[in-house]
């Protein structure tokens, strides 16, 4: 049969291409694709003690805070210090109106005249009843009488006494003064105001504020951890405990002078479940007020041989921590481990490890368990060993 001469010439090209593309794969040759085991950057578990430094988020409060209250009920007639001032004890702060208690100090001061006067002719007839009785003039009866109206305006006179040195008394505390040195804080009443009832008894508060005391609350189990070292503190008498917490201001910087450890509550609050803690500093310079948050930095204890790698090779999963280590077979195996305390650049490892092994930094990711890796020297940032260890355990704020 006989094609077309452009049908022939399209069959040719239809059956040729096939072999062509034969051919050409046979050209070329796949490349082997082979992958060796992946990269990981090692360092050893070092061990080496550690001081444990803890950090507590805490409130400061006066070290005395006293609320200065009218104790007569009257009219407020002036106020005599500056508000947020430096006052010393015994320095006037209020006045109330005194000219209702001049008036009852004057009267309770003639009614003791009155009974003095009274009680003097009792004396005069008691006195020559007690004659008379002697020489068997008048009866035993007239006697004790007169005696008894005598001690009966006696009595009176000691009455009168008290009721003008309790007038005496409201009088003076119709000047308001301040019960220790501290600064004065804003007046709770205005001039004119009734004063010393029972819905305006506070008229001010004086905070003693050198030194000042730092309160901050600890967790009941955080409170067992450190127990022991709390209990040598509190046994050293107060004036000989050395300045070992540091304060660090809500900028960020660190106050100039170091505080030290004044003493744990009795208690743990039942709906916090934290027990107070009290740390006092020194503050010449009044810079300090109360109600200020900060934090509290100290030295509670050494933690011997400790075990510590980089902070970079813990890796968290569902909430607790895992480290890939390199066993000498150079297979890699997933452990779950316990951290604690922060050290520089360095992660205390309570559990899971041993000092020497080889804990993978760079590379986690890759690996898998039982995965033969290979592992190279980590040479990331130089860790600062001087650098302290902190542990932020406990951060609500603390009650004065």
């Amino acid at each position: 049969m006989n094609l077309p001469h452009y049908l022939a010439r399209a069959l040719c090209v239809l059956f040729t291409l096939p072999i062509v593309a034969g051919l050409s794969s046979c050209e070329k040759p796949a490349a082997a694709t082979s992958s060796g085991p992946p990269e990981v950057r090692v360092t050893e578990v070092i061990q080496k003690d550690v001081p444990d430094v803890q950090e507590w988020v805490g409130t400061l409060n006066g070290f005395e805070n006293a609320e200065v209250r009218a104790r007569v009920t009257g009219y407020l007639e002036s106020r005599n210090y500056q508000e947020g001032g430096y006052v010393r004890k015994g320095d006037l702060l209020f006045q109330i109106d005194p000219r209702p208690f001049v008036a009852a100090l004057d009267g309770a001061k003639g009614k003791l005249e009155q009974a003095k006067a009274a009680m003097l002719g009792k004396e005069l007839d008691a006195k020559r009843a007690a004659d008379l009785y002697e020489r068997h003039v008048i009866s035993e009866q007239e006697y004790t009488d007169k005696t008894q109206d005598y001690r009966t305006d006696l009595a009176a006179v000691t009455a009168a006494q008290a009721a003008v040195e309790e007038a005496q008394l409201d009088l003076d505390y119709t000047k308001i003064t301040s019960p220790l040195d501290g600064i004065a804080g804003r007046a709770q009443a205005n001039i004119g105001d009734l004063v010393g009832t029972a819905s305006n008894s506070v008229l001010t508060t004086v905070s003693q504020l050198d030194p000042i005391r730092c309160y901050f609350p600890i967790s009941e189990e955080h409170y067992w951890d450190y127990a022991a070292e709390f209990q040598k503190m509190m046994a050293v008498p107060e004036q000989e405990r050395p300045d070992r917490v540091e304060l660090i201001l809500p900028n960020g910087s660190v106050y100039a002078h170091k505080g030290k450890f004044a003493f744990v509550d009795r208690n743990v609050d039942p709906q916090t479940g934290t027990i107070q803690i009290a740390v006092d500093f020194p503050n010449p310079d009044l810079t300090l007020r109360p109600g200020q948050f900060v934090t509290a930095r100290a030295q509670v204890k050494t933690i011997p041989n400790a075990l510590l790698v980089p902070q970079e090779a813990v890796s968290q999963l569902q909430g607790g921590d895992q480290l890939a280590i390199v066993n000498p077979d150079g297979k890699a195996e997933i452990r779950a481990v316990k951290t604690g305390t922060l050290y520089g650049r360095l992660i205390v490892v309570t559990d899971g490890v041993k000092a020497g092994e080889k804990a993978v930094v760079v590379g986690f990711q890759k690996v898998r368990q039982g995965m033969q890796v290979s592992a190279k020297p980590y040479s990331g940032p130089a860790t600062n060993q001087g650098e302290q260890s902190v542990s932020k355990t406990d951060s609500s704020p603390g009650q004065s």
